[in-house]
């Protein structure tokens, strides 16, 4: 494997990083929290016009004809300025769901309307009181030529702003079933959810809503959630790489600039000792990360990698997250100074990842020596 970025890939991150730092301010960040939803629908065209919202979709349908390395590279870039756009909801649950698995008439009906921004979709996996995405409550039953769908999902990304949502269900045979579902249609009910980073989250109640026979995704569908959840997991993984890697230059900036005694605070032993402990730490999820993304850009299974990139995220990104703050001292927690957004987002993708010792219970189960 090599993790050395292509020339094209590295303007990628660019590209996305000057977009979002020329419109991500926090002031700017301030007056869209006091709205409704924390999401700016003149970046999210800015995206489309920079043709980066089809960065991982087909050529055919207007993309760029990338694959799941570039989008984790926008999913970085979107941790690094915790940008107020559903790029995970849209581009990776719901986009690279249909470009992967939709037929032709699907993925025409969809995604050429996210590649020019006037479509954002979402996927609904989990559930109350559940654990096993492969498993749903939700049912689908036939209803003449389509399916009804009942149920609920929890914690849905972007579902409020969301056009379209690609919605789990088990069929009366114990298969599972991947359906494209109108977010406005009649029985679904979607009432926001606080969240711990103030990103746009709903429940989503499902009382007879009716989804056309065009409109369920073909295949083998616990094989089709388990690759989706996957894929998922990773994509968080990135948007937490990207959060501790600026939660950790801001504590470094500081601690150059604060001076305590006569000399700057990042100049004291026990300072250094956290801060380089915080290093090592954003390199683990880093490097775990791009391993598991690599395997998915090359259409292999990330199994193992994956859970090992999801306990660094979650348990390591909590620790850079907790220092960036605690060598600030008591402006690491006001709401005026840009850190706390960062400390919350890494929080949000601790919490949205899982227990960590759960992670590593799952991983000494599955483990085999050689077993690759």
């Amino acid at each position: 494997m090599d993790f050395t970025f292509t020339e094209e890939q590295e303007t990628i991150a660019k590209v996305a990083r000057q977009l979002f730092e020329h419109r991500v301010t926090p002031e700017h960040l301030t007056q869209l929290e006091a709205g409704d939803a924390r999401y700016d629908a003149a970046l999210w065209r800015e995206l489309a016009s920079a043709d980066l919202l089809g960065i991982a979709l087909p050529e055919k349908l207007g993309g760029s004809g990338h694959g799941f390395v570039e989008l984790a590279l926008l999913l970085a870039e979107v941790g690094w300025s915790v940008a107020p756009v559903p790029v995970f909801a849209t581009l990776l649950l719901g986009a690279d769901t249909i470009a992967r698995y939709g037929d032709d008439g699907q993925q025409q009906r969809y995604l050429p309307d996210v590649v020019n921004g006037s479509r954002l979709l979402t996927a609904g996996l989990t559930e109350p009181g559940r654990s096993d995405p492969t498993d749903p409550a939700t049912t689908a039953q036939r209803d003449g030529g389509g399916w009804r769908l009942d149920g609920a999902k929890e914690l849905v990304p972007a579902a409020q702003v969301a056009d379209t949502m690609v919605i789990t269900a088990t069929l009366d045979d114990g298969d599972v079933g991947l359906f494209v579902l109108d977010a406005n249609a009649d029985g679904v009910d979607i009432r926001p959810a606080a969240t711990t980073n103030g990103e746009p989250h709903a429940d989503v109640s499902l009382d007879g809503a009716v989804v056309s026979g065009e409109d369920r995704l073909p295949g083998n569908g616990k094989e089709m959630v388990e690759s989706l959840y996957a894929r998922s997991l990773v994509g968080l993984c990135a948007i937490q790489l990207g959060v501790t890697e600026r939660a950790l230059r801001i504590a470094a900036s500081y601690t150059t600039e604060r001076e305590q005694f006569g000399r700057p605070i990042g100049s004291f032993q026990a300072v250094q000792q956290r801060m380089a402990d915080a290093f090592i730490d954003v390199e683990a999820i880093r490097w775990t990360m791009w391993q598991a993304a690599w395997l998915l850009g090359q259409g292999r299974p990330p199994g193992r990698e994956a859970g090992i990139a999801k306990f660094w995220a979650a348990e390591a990104g909590a620790r850079v997250a907790a220092t960036a703050q605690q060598v600030h001292g008591g402006i690491g927690i006001d709401t005026t100074y840009p850190l706390f957004r960062y400390f919350l987002w890494a929080k949000h993708n601790e919490l949205t990842l899982g227990s960590a010792s759960a992670q590593l219970a799952r991983l000494g189960v599955v483990y085999a020596e050689g077993d690759r």
